[in-house]
Order: C-alpha cells, then structure tokens, then sequence
C-alpha cells in the first residue's frame, strides 16, 4: 500500500541515506494503525540494497526483525503451519542477546544491515537496557528501526540515540479514500461512524467496520462522558461484545476506547484530563496483556469499561 501520510517520513530517510553520515538510530512514532511496520521494512530494504547486488524477494538475510515470538513449544508449531496463534507478552532479553552475537559477523549480500524491532514498546526492561549498549556502540553498517506506538514508554536514553520519525495521524479525505479502497462493501453511515470514532487511525478505522463497533462506540462514548455509576453500561458492553470474540475483535474494541478516551482531552477540565492521561496508559497495558494471554472476556471487557469510567467521572 502507498500509505499517504508517509511523505515526509520517506523525505527525511531518504535525505539521510544520502547524506555523508547517516544516523544509527531511528524511532518510528506514531498512533497504531499508521503503517510504520511498511515503513519499516521497505525503508530497511532502501538501506540493504546495493548496486549491482541481487537482492531476494523474501526475507532478507541482512534485515533482522525482532517481534513477539510464539508463546509456547504448541503456538510454534501453529505458526510453522501459518495458522494464527498465541504471542509471548514481550519481546526477551534473550532475543537482544541473540541480535546481537549476529552484529559480531559481516553483513551476509552488502555493507549494511537493518535490525528492525516492532513494537519496541513491548521489550521487557532487561532487553532495553541490552539493547542501549548496541545503540551506544553500533558496529559498521549497523542501523536500528524502533517501531514505537508510545514512544514515552522506551528509555529516555534508547529515545536520545534515535533520530524520531513522526507519523502523523490521516486526515478525513485520507481517511475516505483508504476505507473506499480497503473496504469496498462498506456503507456510508458505517464510514461515517468509522471516521468519527478512530482519532484518524486508519487502521481503527477498518477494524471498526470489519467488526461492526458502531454500537460499542457509542456505549464507549457513554461511559467517557457521564462515568457508569450502576455498572450498566459496562455490562451492556459485554453483552455487545458477544460470545467468544476473537482476538482481533478484542484488540479493536481496546484500540477504540483508548482513541474514545483521548479524544477531545485538551478540552476537558484538568483533572479530567490527568484521569484520561492515566487511564489511557492502562487501557495500553491492558491491550498488550490481551494480545498474549487468555483472559475471561466478560471480566477484560469490565476492566477496560472501569478505567474509561473512572475518566468519565473525573469530568462530572
């Protein structure tokens, strides 16, 4: 996909490639749903390839990504079938380590090589503390792609090593041109929803059409403005979650209520607005706990509701 809001991203990376001295370090910031994973990998096959070097179609041997890994010996085998499975809830320690006996060899086709990690959010604070020791000390050729959806929850030294790439956010004829191309079959009225509740995240934006939030927005938006005392609207949205819901449905519902809870923030009083900052921060945590561990739905969904409440009522 050509994504529109990476113009000036691929301005800057590439006046840098160009340039005498290209910097090492490089975070990759902004809202989730942006497309900075494409960035990430096309940029580090602009790094890698070299002139006169065939390059392959498929993995590389010089770009290394680091990810979160299947949780167990049984998730493994399902992702080796290519069918979905469960992840670790960080990236290790251990996978730093392992990049890093790979840094102590040359570059497999050329002279560079392209360490790519996503999210970098989610290193446990063993793998950051390795990794600053990389970012300090990189070897020749050497160039690091932190993907960062919260760029505040990295080290203040891993985000002093890295030049920042900001993504910024569609605005609404982006937004109507992208969901026109990825979701053909949408309505107006559900494309209309879709851009008011996604905070300019097209990636929020297709998942609320893919699974039909529209209803869940609006107890979402409830529960925001007038908190829920009676509990009932936390209960009227697990009941809207239905039975079983999938992964993918649960992490769009949680991206959705963070981008509820945050949008409009600059205009609420400020103690509304140190609850939503914190309950935003929660509402993160909570989201990259589902995403790896098996939760009761109905309990996840009550947490999730509660944190948006406890904002709702600091703005009473």
């Amino acid at each position: 996909m050509d994504w529109p809001n990476h113009t000036e991203a691929w301005r800057e990376w590439r006046t840098a490639m160009s340039g005498d001295r290209m910097h090492h370090g490089w975070l990759l910031a902004g809202k989730s749903g942006l497309g900075k994973h494409d960035f990430a990998h096309a940029a580090a096959r602009e790094l890698v390839a070299e002139e006169g070097i065939p390059q392959p179609k498929g993995d590389h041997p010089d770009i290394l990504t680091l990810t979160h890994l299947p949780k167990d010996d049984k998730e493994e085998r399902k992702r080796e079938k290519g069918e979905p499975y469960e992840k670790k809830r960080n990236i290790s320690v251990g996978q730093i380590r392992e990049m890093q006996k790979r840094l102590t060899t040359r570059p497999t086709l050329g002279s560079r090589r392209a360490i790519i990690i996503d999210p970098s959010d989610d290193m446990e604070k063993s793998a950051s503390n390795a990794l600053l020791k990389s970012l300090e000390e990189p070897p020749q050729g050497t160039f690091f792609l932190l993907v960062s959806h919260r760029p505040a929850r990295l080290l203040p030294t891993i985000r002093s090593r890295c030049r920042m790439v900001r993504f910024p956010i569609f605005d609404e004829g982006m937004l109507r041109q992208y969901l026109a191309d990825q979701t053909p079959e949408a309505d107006a009225a559900s494309i209309d929803a879709a851009i008011a509740a996604c905070g300019g995240s097209p990636g929020i934006a297709s998942a609320f059409i893919e699974h039909n939030l529209t209803a869940i927005s609006a107890i979402l938006s409830q529960i925001v403005t007038n908190g829920d005392h009676a509990l009932g609207q936390r209960a009227a949205l697990a009941k809207a979650m239905g039975q079983r819901p999938s992964r993918d449905r649960i992490a769009a519902v949680l991206g959705l209520a963070q981008t509820t809870l945050t949008s409009g923030i600059a205009d609420r009083p400020a103690k509304a607005q140190l609850a939503a900052i914190e309950a935003n921060r929660e509402l993160g945590v909570l989201a990259s706990q589902a995403a790896t561990y098996n939760f009761d739905t109905s309990l996840l969904i009550m947490e999730a509701g509660g944190l948006l409440a406890r904002a709702g009522q600091a703005s009473e």
